[in-house]
């Protein structure tokens, strides 16, 4: 799939350090292991509707800063990116407006692509659609249900029977056990995954946790052919499969919102760890969620700050566009980490920032701060977990008092922080 235009980054001076990052999945800070120089990532994409809130945007923004951080430490990296173009949200969101739901898929992942470009994001190596790949995902099936570890739930109403990912089996036969990524208890997972699109209360099935593997074919829903039978894939198959593909097992980060630990990172540790004997990911990155007017930012809710409106100032009570720079600038002033609510007046925040930040890089002082002090300064911030909160503090004493080479400067906030000055 075509991704954007990636921003040119300056070269700075000297090298950055290697990141620490939180591993969700251990609960401790750690260094994930780097192999040659290359650090691999994967980040699961959007489902094509409702593109591109807020939300989208802290947690590419996070893996963007993550891509930079590395590249500044002179790690080569590569980078994939799903996106889940069939699934119940798109088509019932498609029957409920009258459209196709590729026609749907296509506008929003065209739309995705402008704001991603706009936003100054490093697009990824890897772009993959679930309908690029469903030929090999039939096959991870296949093989896991001749492996032992899928098995068939019957379905009324269906052209066959769902199948579904045998969690004990797993547990039995491969060095996967429940709760490796995933911190929470049962009755927690239980609770997140009849939430979170699984189905734990349905008959038939030989754990309540067991996810998805295949959905057999239903009346007026979109199907393929396959070895497992006509169907469409699972939610964890599908990046099990894009992901390994991508980048081979035991790549260095698997990120998303933290809405995605349990039960998509699980589950997609569970399929991959089965079909290749090793572990999914080194560490497992999680992206704080933003509430906006009270609650949680969510598609249900509709309480959604849309990346396109801010751009084009047609965001409730805007009466411009939005800068870019200040968009980053309004997110990055939070730790990606944290849970946090957006106000309407963090834009203007963000904007009075930012031109504070334009006028300071011209600013002559008599004792201006030393523009290479302040870059080994942010390199030691993004260094530990991204920590751009502390990153943003630097910058606004620098730059208030001044500094000795405000290219370097120019150049440090465009490389690491994507914000242009």
């Amino acid at each position: 799939m075509r991704t954007w235009t990636p921003p040119a980054l300056p070269e700075l001076p000297g090298t950055g350090a290697a990141p620490r990052l939180f591993n969700t999945a251990s609960g401790r800070m750690e260094h994930p292991p780097i192999a040659d120089e290359r650090a691999t990532l994967y980040v699961c994409g959007i489902t094509p509707y409702d593109a591109t809130h807020l939300g989208h945007a802290a947690t590419y923004l996070a893996f963007d800063t993550l891509l930079r951080a590395w590249r500044d430490a002179g790690i080569a990296t590569v980078y994939a990116q799903n996106i889940t173009d069939v699934d119940d949200p798109l088509l019932e969101r498609a029957a409920a407006t009258g459209v196709d739901w590729r026609s749907l898929a296509d506008q929003q992942i065209a739309l995705f692509r402008s704001d991603m470009h706009r936003l100054g994001m490093l697009p990824p190596d890897r772009f993959v659609a679930v309908t690029e790949r469903i030929d090999p995902i039939a096959g991870a099936v296949a093989r896991l249900r001749e492996a032992g570890l899928a098995y068939a739930v019957p379905t009324a109403g269906a052209e066959g029977d769902d199948l579904y990912f045998d969690t004990r089996g797993a547990e039995r036969d491969t060095q996967w056990r429940l709760g490796d990524v995933a911190p929470y208890d049962r009755e927690l997972m239980q609770t997140l995954s009849a939430e979170r699109g699984g189905d734990p209360e349905r008959e038939g099935k030989r754990h309540p946790l067991d996810p998805l593997l295949w959905r057999a074919a239903r009346p007026g829903e979109p199907s393929w052919a396959s070895p497992v039978g006509e169907g469409r894939p699972g939610w964890h198959i599908e990046c099990s499969v894009i992901a390994t593909d991508a980048l081979g097992p035991a790549f260095t980060v698997q990120g998303g919102g933290g809405d995605l630990v349990f039960p998509h990172h699980e589950y997609t540790a569970a399929h991959a760890t089965a079909l290749t004997g090793m572990p999914l990911a080194h560490a497992y990155c999680h992206v704080g969620l933003i509430s906006y007017q009270g609650h949680k930012m969510s598609k249900s809710l509709g309480n959604l700050v849309l990346v396109s409106k801010l751009l084009d100032g047609s965001h409730a009570g805007l009466n411009k566009a939005a800068d870019p720079s200040a968009i980053r600038l309004g997110i990055l002033a939070h730790h990606y980490r944290s849970e946090w609510e957006w106000f309407d007046g963090d834009l203007e925040v963000a904007t009075r920032r930012l031109d504070a930040w334009r006028a300071g890089i011209r600013r002559s002082t008599a004792q201006p701060a030393s523009a290479t002090a302040v870059l080994q300064q942010l390199r030691q911030s993004l260094a530990n977990d991204l920590d751009t909160p502390v990153m943003v503090a630097t910058l606004d004493a620098a730059l208030d008092q001044g500094v000795d080479d405000p290219e370097l400067i120019r150049d440090a906030v465009d490389a690491l922080l994507g914000v242009k000055l």
